[in-house]
């Protein structure tokens, strides 16, 4: 079964074709992180209009590098939620529109069962059941995997999510947006020690997340210190640090608590350095295998779609000629396929 992915949740244009036979044909991605740096930070109204812009464009070229026309394709997957409304409108209306155009089934995805199955593109792809770590930019989430569609939450962030809070952090240093690769790119240059913050909730038992104390610890250095160059990478350095503590912490506890030995890692915040080999240390403590996408499928790709949807379509789910958005969602509402 051959499928188009379309991924426009947010503030980048994806677009890939997965054949379950033969894996991943072609995927392209446009980001718009330049665009809205200017802002610092995703304008809702200006991804909608770049998502029309750039959409059909991107369909064009990933067909043509898949070596494969829409005759020969067996059907259309979009991201259907959770994410900025009128994106996501962009994405179901023309993946809806292609799908009926080519009479093909199509089928609407969920963005975080496509970060969260992005591992399974990898050679070493992890097997059923497994844990979950889901960081993003909208989203800190520990969910306990037994299949597809079978999900527990066992954890997430009750303010800020990580992604969300290294974008602010960046901001207040004057580093600018995307502010992970910002972040980590300054902490590079940073002294340890300087700084120490908070491992936010991680002095009482529990698998929730909460990253605003940090981001206020990162804000009170700033308005107490001269922000040269050798002070933001210090601040950048602690904030890093801290983040991925209390990440690691968290991902320890659940294991433990779920007795599991995988640990898939998913999201934009998943390609951070620091955070996978804390991660692999972990593991190889508790002899956990740690799985994650390469680094251009942990941020909002077109491959992840067209996988988790090629899985849904394959077991009989599509969806009607009317098409919509959910721009919340949760994973747990998701069932087996």
């Amino acid at each position: 079964m051959r499928v188009l992915g379309l991924e426009t949740s947010c503030d980048d244009t994806g677009v890939a074709v997965f054949d379950t036979e033969r894996g991943l044909l072609a995927h392209k991605l446009y980001s718009q992180s330049q665009m809205h740096a200017e802002y610092g930070g995703v304008v809702p109204e200006l991804a909608s209009r770049d998502h029309i812009r750039k959409l059909l464009p991107l369909v064009r070229e990933v067909l043509a590098d898949a070596g494969v026309v829409p005759g020969y394709l067996d059907g259309v997957a979009y991201t259907m939620g959770p994410g900025l409304a009128g994106a996501l409108l962009v994405g179901a209306s023309i993946g809806r529109s292609l799908a009926y155009a080519w009479g093909v089934p199509a089928v609407g995805v969920h963005h975080m069962e496509g970060h969260l199955l992005a591992p399974m593109l990898e050679p070493d792809a992890p097997a059923f059941p497994f844990l979950a770590l889901l960081v993003s930019g909208g989203h800190t989430l520990l969910t306990d995997v037994r299949a597809m569609g079978d999900y527990r939450l066992l954890g997430e962030s009750v303010d800020d999510a990580v992604g969300e809070a290294f974008d602010k952090t960046a901001k207040l240093l004057g580093l600018g947006y995307p502010g992970g690769p910002a972040i980590a790119t300054a902490a590079v240059h940073g002294t340890p020690g300087r700084f120490r913050f908070p491992r936010p909730m991680t002095d009482r038992p529990g698998l929730d997340f909460s990253f605003s104390g940090l981001k206020t610890a990162a804000l009170t250095a700033t308005q107490q210190n001269a922000l040269d160059a050798r002070t933001i990478g210090d601040i950048a350095y602690a904030f890093q640090e801290a983040a991925v503590d209390t990440l690691v912490i968290k991902c320890a506890r659940a294991l433990e608590q779920t007795g599991h030995t995988r640990l898939v890692i998913a999201g934009g915040v998943g390609a951070n350095a620091l955070l996978r080999a804390r991660l692999e240390e972990l593991g190889g403590k508790i002899n956990v295998r740690v799985h994650y996408p390469r680094p251009v499928f942990c941020t909002d790709n077109g491959a992840m779609i067209a996988y988790a949807g090629a899985l849904r379509l394959r077991a009989g789910q599509e969806e009607g000629l009317a098409f919509g958005a959910r721009a919340r969602w949760s994973l747990m509402d998701l069932t087996a396929p």
